[in-house]
């Protein structure tokens, strides 16, 4: 991928034409900033911590619903473990395709800002919902859904406002995450090196943020709604949510703002048609291509993409022919910039990487329910005390967490000194990394099952294993994740050109959906 052109590595092409602005002159390259921040003085850390907080409450607010969903349908709604384990499936699936729609909104039409601040209203919305209809509906009698007491059937009304609450859920906090992580990472700017290197460290301090609030919900909610507690559960994940609403805005006045670009879709579209329209027209030089005047590019506030060799044909699409001449007026759709022929290009280099990241996102998976299911079989008692399947993704949280700082703090020097790269590790280096130690994971996991099954006590379902067997196996993602999520997040950023950075962030999440 040494083809890929970083938007880090980005230049202002400026070609000299004359008033009929066909003619081919002598081009200047020279490195431009962004100006599309507000104020100097705005951004900086400050604002990126409280995007950090954003996170991690947001996230708390979300696995407070989403990390027990697949039991509160088999003991609250009475479905089987196929049944809600295929349920919770398409629930996480709808949570990371509604990023797209997040990132498509944020970059076309709201904003950044404007964007994260609606979604958070939505999750907030499903949640009350949620909490309202789980205590008046669904949790009868009291105390009900805690693995010994069975819940009352549930009304079609209240089965139904339940469905409407956890897609609201899916879709706001779908829509809120690859939105604030783009939106954290523009309170740095890119022209300057100190704040280069900032911008790289935030996103493995988002990814920490994360962690960090579903360490919460993973431990404490978990333990309260396993005993039946969920309403109390649900109320707490509103109350996380509100409260990350409020520090999200009490820092609108020392945000940077970067204002949205305009729908990508026909701006793509736009190269592939003139590009089959001109497909038999001869190649030229880049020189020769079309770019129009100033510093910034036909997309209102984005930088000029230096030519590249690769995909010639598209290249087309930026020739002036003697038909386009003639016109009073250039056609979009038959003559294009050369930046908007390199922002297709750049799509179509990262869709093989983002192939790639699928097969990972399989093992990721299984911990909300391959590894819970396993787990409810094994022997989770600790004295009288028993511990929640699903509270064994405590330690997947306490790895991503200890291992975010080994990386930032050890890994990063060393290599540095290594390879004379200030990051460290490169993205795809890092993301090869967290593919082999997630099928190491995968591995330990079998090995468990194996035990498991020759643990099984006769005439049950159940095994005397201990539940303790599982740790290597979450240890195991949790380290892969560091290298593998937050390489994505910072690659996928950082080859997204200007005008679609929140898709860029949003293919991570895209990824698990599939």
């Amino acid at each position: 991928m040494a083809t890929i052109v970083s938007t880090n590595a980005m230049q202002v092409q400026t070609n000299e034409k004359n008033s009929a602005g066909v003619q081919n002159g002598l081009k200047q390259r020279i490195i431009i900033k962004l100006k599309v921040f507000r104020s100097k003085k705005t951004g900086g850390w400050y604002s990126a911590f409280l995007c950090l907080v954003n996170q991690g409450l947001a996230t708390l607010a979300f696995f407070g619903v989403g990390v027990n969903l697949v039991l509160f349908l088999v003991r609250v709604l009475g479905q089987d473990n196929a049944t809600a384990a295929n349920n919770v499936s398409k629930w996480t699936g709808t949570v990371y395709l509604c990023s797209l729609l997040g990132a498509f909104i944020s970059d076309s039409y709201w904003g950044r800002f404007l964007t994260c601040a609606i979604f958070q209203l939505i999750l907030l919305l499903g949640l009350v919902i949620m909490s309202v209809t789980s205590w008046i509906f669904l949790i009868k009698p009291e105390g009900c859904g805690d693995g010994i007491l069975n819940c009352v059937p549930p009304s079609p009304l209240g089965t139904a406002l339940f469905y409407l609450a956890i897609y609201l859920v899916a879709l706001g906090y779908g829509g809120h995450q690859p939105t604030i992580a783009t939106f954290g990472s523009d309170q740095f700017d890119e022209a300057n090196p100190k704040e280069k290197i900032s911008r790289a460290a935030y996103f493995g301090y988002f990814y920490f943020a994360l962690n960090a609030g579903s360490l919460i919900s993973n431990t404490i909610l978990v333990y309260y709604e396993d005993g039946g507690k969920w309403t109390l559960g649900f109320w707490a994940s509103t109350a996380a949510a509100l409260l990350g609403l409020f520090i999200f805005l009490l820092g609108t006045p020392g945000y940077k703002y970067v204002k949205s670009f305009g729908n990508p879709l026909p701006r793509v579209a736009q190269v592939f048609v003139a590009a089959v329209r001109k497909w038999r027209v001869a190649n030229v030089e880049g020189e020769e291509l079309y770019e129009v005047d100033g510093s910034e590019s036909s997309i209102k506030g984005t930088r000029k993409i230096l030519h590249s060799n690769d995909f010639k044909k598209l290249d087309n699409a930026a020739i002036v022919t003697e038909e386009d001449r003639q016109r009073p007026a250039f056609n979009p759709w038959r003559l294009c910039t050369i930046t908007q022929v390199e922002e297709a290009k750049c799509i179509i280099r990262m869709c093989p990487i983002w192939l790639c990241t699928i097969m990972y996102s399989v093992i990721f998976t299984q911990m909300a329910s391959l590894f819970v299911e396993q787990g409810e079989v094994m022997d989770a008692t600790i004295g009288h005390f028993r511990l929640p399947a699903a509270s064994m993704s405590a330690f997947d949280i306490c790895s991503v967490l200890t291992c975010t700082f080994l990386y930032r703090f050890m890994v990063v020097p060393l290599a540095g000194k290594l390879n004379g790269n200030p990051k460290g590790l490169t993205e795809l280096q890092r993301m090869g990394v967290g593919l082999i130690i997630g099928m190491l994971s995968m591995i330990a996991a079998g090995v468990t099952e194996i035990y498991r099954l020759k643990h099984v006590i006769p005439g049950k379902e159940a095994s005397s294993l201990s539940i303790f067997w599982q740790i290597p196996q979450y240890i195991l993602v949790g380290a892969s994740e560091v290298f593998m999520y937050v390489g994505q997040l910072e690659f996928f950023n950082g080859q997204a050109p200007d005008g679609i950075k929140s898709l860029g962030s949003s293919l991570c999440m895209a990824s698990m959906s599939l």
